[in-house]
């Protein structure tokens, strides 16, 4: 199943959750404005079962983040093979994690808006959506609290993230994060099977590699998280990005402004995203 958070054409200011189980997308209650606010609701999945109104294609106006309002938003470095050893790196015995605020994410479509003129990095990634409330949990029940998929660039500004030995400031830039179009709900796709996860600047394929490549899987990182901080329905858990980022390429690459960057996961779409210095 996919679940979403669209506007409609004739009222595109507001938003509206979504989902679809295969016959096409069908409005939710009106009081359910995204899929954050769709996790939060007790006994979603019955919620996103009853009949609905369909909505055609040519109806919607827009995808929007399907997630704006996650509580915490927390992103795994180096957690790909290749992207470890491009960076001059070990395998880690635990996983590297940083924290984003939902003020950095922005749509499927929006644009990666800064005023500042850095050294501008793509880093494609899984994201895992949680959909239970999670704490000190057990792989199994990590596996079991994961409401599902879907797919974001964590944008970098290197210059920052490399001012000092923390990451912080060069992750957290507002309005930098796309997330979407859609969430996949984890009885439809299974990461661990190998997704192949891309991402293009311009048309050229700069990242091209596999889920199954990642050193700690979901699950794995999903049930780390939960040992020191509660997760909860809507949260979001950014897994890491495989090789092929700018910084790690002889020489280094970075982004301009007016270039695209497009960022797919198969099984969940693609990410469309201009990148504008304001």
């Amino acid at each position: 199943m996919k679940l979403a958070t669209i506007r409609l054409k004739p009222d595109p200011e507001t938003d509206r959750a979504v989902a679809d189980s295969g016959f096409g997308w069908s409005l939710l209650p009106t009081n359910i404005s995204s899929v954050s606010d769709l996790l939060r609701t007790p006994g979603w999945a019955e919620i996103v079962a009853q009949q609905r109104t369909a909505v055609a294609e040519d109806e919607i106006a827009s995808f929007e983040n399907p997630l704006p309002e996650p509580a915490k938003v927390i992103c795994c470095g180096l957690n790909y093979r290749h992207h470890i050893l491009e960076m001059g790196r070990d395998l880690p015995e635990f996983p590297t994690l940083f924290a984003k605020y939902a003020d950095t994410l922005i749509g499927p479509s929006d644009e990666i808006r800064t005023h500042v003129h850095a050294r501008l990095d793509w880093e494609a990634e899984l994201a895992v959506v949680i959909g239970s409330d999670l704490h000190r949990a057990s792989r199994q029940q990590a596996q079991q609290g994961i409401a599902g998929y879907t797919i974001s660039n964590d944008i970098s500004m290197r210059d920052w993230q490399r001012r000092t030995l923390q990451w912080f400031q060069g992750k957290a830039h507002d309005a930098t994060t796309p997330v979407g179009p859609v969430v996949v709900t984890a009885d439809a796709l299974d990461p661990e099977q190998g997704l192949r996860i891309t991402c293009a600047v311009n048309r050229e394929t700069v990242q091209d590699s596999s889920t199954d490549q990642l050193v700690f899987d979901c699950a794995d990182l999903v049930a780390y998280i939960s040992g020191f901080t509660r997760l909860r329905p809507g949260d979001l858990v950014l897994t890491g990005t495989p090789g092929g980022v700018g910084m790690g390429m002889e020489p280094p690459r970075f982004l301009n402004d007016g270039d695209i960057v497009t960022t797919s996961v198969e099984g969940i779409g693609t990410l469309t995203n201009t990148v504008v210095f304001a």
